[in-house]
């Protein structure tokens, strides 16, 4: 679960964009584009009630299993939770804009107008669990020890940084290789580690071992593999801050583990568990039906979101032979026959995934290249279809019946061209060898929605079997690229930057534990990944984000799926959630439960 804080803002005459080319500005927040939205002292962020009352319990669920508390390292199936529950960041995401940080262990922020470093100057107040201050020292430990021992991304992002230095008791600076625009709002959001309570030697095993941080919770039980509870820190820092206002307002949070969807689901119909988002759209449609909700007891919503699409695909692995011609991907992705599957799977309900920012002012779709983009696609390693530079290009559509001709007359004349033909049944290449691969899933709903493909692909003469996997060694083969095709889902924000290098670059392909399952290499994407760090201005950003969709769309490099139309979630009457959204929509951070319940 995502999890928010933030402190307090300012309102900048200049914001990090003046004439001065080595003018410095310090603030307490600090935006990848423009100025915050709030100034120094505001009282709370909008998408939160300031009033809500604290205490109770609020359970959540998960679905699968996990083997360590440390979610900092590529070893293991970590509890995503405990990254922003226990431990904190120099500086906090504001989820009402596309990119902006306010100061929460840091008061202060720092850098320039090229933004080739950044200060940052820590809280006074800021304590770990235990009631020891959070130093500097804590902070330069943090930065060495993700970089060194942790996963990718920080060894990317921070590899970026030549120099760490304390330049006082309070402050810490971080300069950098050269100027990115991003770079100080990715090293505020670094989490920081107790230096007294860390084992260096250690900290890349997997441990189910309590952690200490900062943060408004403590590990206060944990059951291997089935539950953890957190328990509100009564010393907690922070909890007066004017963002944490609103936030935090349970005594306690328990996460429940499930083996499977359906168990979940029982467990919540049940009272055992307090909320949940759903994620199989049967369920949604026909599974709320029970005497809770039509007491009313259990509230069902819609919630919608403002952010792009999530991009949901079955991910090929380039990596494999049977996978490295763009034709044979191409091929494969038009055999998927998504209206039949949205009807009879999934009630009709989903829309159906083109691109990576598929509702955005982000995306390529429905958006001819500009001269710059062109500029930059020219280095594409595949080359970009007219229908994709022109904004035409739409995911391939079949005809709803499960048997469209025309769609597999179209599969097969790609295969054809990259030297595959049917025979008997099967499809072969030249050596006789069958086209067979694998697809690896971990849960029930994933089995099913790939057994239908699986049948979908049979029609052209394709085995593709469906192999079910635990959560364990599902995320240590994914992570280790071990796999022939995998669903994954890339959430993207409205300020994607130095993190799309981590999902789609180059070196990201050859690195374990990176989101670039696919292994893609394309020169155009490196560029414009690049370009981000340094956009100035909205433009410049957007032009950066459609040159990346444009190099995905036209690799293939997935089979596109579908999405929802917000966030479904069911939760008990009991526990109540701000009318006012985010931009990701609620929040569980924001809710709170009905006092007296």
């Amino acid at each position: 679960m995502a999890s928010i804080r933030a402190v307090a803002a300012a309102i900048l005459a200049v914001v990090f964009s003046g004439a001065g080319a080595h003018m410095s500005h310090s603030a307490s927040a600090i935006a990848m584009h423009g100025a915050p939205d709030f100034p120094n002292g505001f009282a709370h962020f909008p998408y939160v009630n300031p009033d809500a009352p604290k205490g109770g319990r609020l359970t959540l669920s998960v679905t699968g299993t996990f083997d360590s508390l440390n979610p900092f390292i590529v070893r293991g199936s970590a509890t995503p939770f405990v990254r922003g529950a226990v431990f904190e960041s120099l500086l906090a995401r504001s989820y009402g804009e596309p990119f902006t940080l306010y100061g929460l262990l840091a008061s202060g922020v720092e850098t320039d107008d090229a933004r080739s470093y950044v200060t940052f100057t820590l809280d006074p107040r800021a304590r770990f669990s235990d009631g020891v201050a959070v130093t500097t020292e804590d902070v330069l430990f943090s930065f060495a020890l993700l970089r060194d021992k942790g996963r990718p991304n920080y060894k990317l992002y921070y590899g970026k940084v030549t120099q760490a230095e304390a330049l006082d008791a309070r402050t810490v600076r971080f300069t950098f290789a050269a100027p990115d625009r991003e770079l100080p709002l990715i090293m505020g959001l670094m989490p920081v580690l107790p230096r007294h309570a860390t084992d260096e030697a250690t900290f890349d095993s997997t441990s189910l071992a309590p952690p200490l941080g900062s943060g408004p919770y403590v590990v206060a039980a944990v059951q291997p593999g089935a539950g953890v509870t957190l328990a509100r820190n009564r010393a907690y820092w922070g909890a007066d801050l004017p963002v944490n206002r609103g936030l935090y307002n349970f005594d306690e949070l328990r996460f429940e583990y499930f083996r499977d969807g359906n168990t979940e689901f029982e467990a919540f119909k049940r009272g055992l568990v307090d909320a949940r988002f759903e994620t199989d759209p049967t369920r949604w449609e026909t599974g709320y039906h029970f005497q809770a909700v039509r007491d009313g007891a259990v509230i069902k919503e819609t919630i919608p979101t403002k952010l792009p699409k999530p991009h949901y695909a079955l991910v090929f692995n380039t990596r494999r032979p049977l996978f490295a011609d763009v034709r044979v991907r191409r091929a494969v992705i038009e055999l998927l026959d998504f209206p039949w599957i949205n009807r009879n799977l999934f009630h009709g309900l989903y829309a159906r995934t083109t691109g990576f920012f598929d509702g955005s002012d982000l995306s390529s779709v429905g958006r001819s290249a500009t001269p710059e983009e062109r500029a930059l696609l020219a280095r594409s390693t595949l080359g970009v279809p007219p229908e994709v530079m022109d904004g035409t290009y739409t995911s391939p559509e079949a005809d709803g019946s499960g048997r469209d001709r025309a769609q597999l007359h179209r599969a097969l004349a790609l295969f054809a061209e990259a030297g595959w033909q049917p025979k008997d049944g099967r499809l072969l290449n030249a050596d006789g060898q069958p086209f067979a691969f694998s697809i690896m899933v971990t849960t029930r709903e994933q089995e099913r929605l790939t057994l239908a493909f699986s049948s979908q692909l049979s029609r052209a003469g394709i085995e593709a079997r469906v192999q079910m996997v635990d959560a364990v060694q599902f995320d240590a083969r994914r992570a280790s690229y071990d796999f022939d095709m995998v669903p994954f889902t890339w959430v993207q924000s409205l300020s994607p930057g130095n993190e799309q290098a981590f999902y789609f670059g180059s070196d990201a392909a050859g690195t374990p534990g990176t989101r670039n399952y696919m292994g893609m290499r394309d020169a155009a994407a490196d560029a414009a990944i690049e370009a981000l760090a340094g956009a100035t201005g909205r433009a410049d950003l957007e032009t950066s984000a459609r040159v990346i969709d444009r190099a995905l769309i036209s690799g293939a490099y997935g089979v596109p799926l579908f999405y929802a139309p917000g966030q479904w979630l069911a939760r008990w009457s009991h526990i109540r959630r701000p009318a006012p959204l985010s931009l990701y929509g609620t929040l569980p951070d924001t809710w709170w439960r009905a006092e007296g319940r």
